[in-house]
Protein backbone atom coordinates (compact mmCIF):
# COMPACT_ATOMS: atom_id res chain seq x y z
CA UNK A 1 0.00 0.00 0.00
CA UNK A 2 1.48 3.28 -1.11
CA UNK A 3 0.97 6.50 0.82
CA UNK A 4 -0.09 9.67 -0.95
CA UNK A 5 2.05 12.77 -0.86
CA UNK A 6 0.93 15.93 0.89
CA UNK A 7 0.37 17.95 -2.31
CA UNK A 8 -2.03 15.28 -3.57
CA UNK A 9 -4.02 15.29 -0.33
CA UNK A 10 -4.06 19.09 -0.13
CA UNK A 11 -5.10 19.36 -3.78
CA UNK A 12 -7.92 16.88 -3.35
CA UNK A 13 -9.20 18.52 -0.17
CA UNK A 14 -9.07 22.06 -1.58
CA UNK A 15 -10.71 20.95 -4.84
CA UNK A 16 -13.53 19.30 -2.92
CA UNK A 17 -13.96 22.40 -0.75
CA UNK A 18 -13.99 24.75 -3.74
CA UNK A 19 -16.56 22.62 -5.53
CA UNK A 20 -18.88 22.70 -2.49
CA UNK A 21 -18.65 26.45 -1.74
CA UNK A 22 -20.66 27.72 -4.75
CA UNK A 23 -23.53 25.38 -3.85
CA UNK A 24 -23.96 26.75 -0.33
CA UNK A 25 -26.80 29.19 0.26
CA UNK A 26 -26.61 31.73 3.05
CA UNK A 27 -29.89 30.31 4.37
CA UNK A 28 -28.26 26.90 4.77
CA UNK A 29 -25.32 28.36 6.68
CA UNK A 30 -27.59 30.33 9.03
CA UNK A 31 -29.79 27.27 9.58
CA UNK A 32 -26.74 25.15 10.40
CA UNK A 33 -25.37 27.72 12.86
CA UNK A 34 -28.74 28.04 14.61
CA UNK A 35 -29.20 24.26 14.87
CA UNK A 36 -25.64 23.78 16.14
CA UNK A 37 -26.18 26.45 18.79
CA UNK A 38 -29.44 24.90 19.93
CA UNK A 39 -27.81 21.46 20.04
CA UNK A 40 -24.91 22.74 22.13
CA UNK A 41 -27.23 24.48 24.60
CA UNK A 42 -29.47 21.41 24.98
CA UNK A 43 -26.44 19.16 25.43
CA UNK A 44 -25.03 21.47 28.11
CA UNK A 45 -28.34 21.64 29.99
CA UNK A 46 -28.81 17.86 29.86
CA UNK A 47 -25.28 17.25 31.18
CA UNK A 48 -25.89 19.71 34.06
CA UNK A 49 -29.19 17.99 34.91
CA UNK A 50 -27.63 14.54 34.79
CA UNK A 51 -24.82 15.67 37.07
CA UNK A 52 -27.37 17.16 39.49
CA UNK A 53 -29.52 14.01 39.58
CA UNK A 54 -26.45 11.82 39.89
CA UNK A 55 -25.26 13.74 42.97
CA UNK A 56 -28.77 13.75 44.43
CA UNK A 57 -29.13 10.00 43.89
CA UNK A 58 -25.81 9.25 45.66
CA UNK A 59 -26.89 11.10 48.81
Amino acid sequence: MQTQSNPTIIGTASGTFLSIVPNLNSDDVVKTVVLATIGAIVSFIISILLKYFSKKHKE
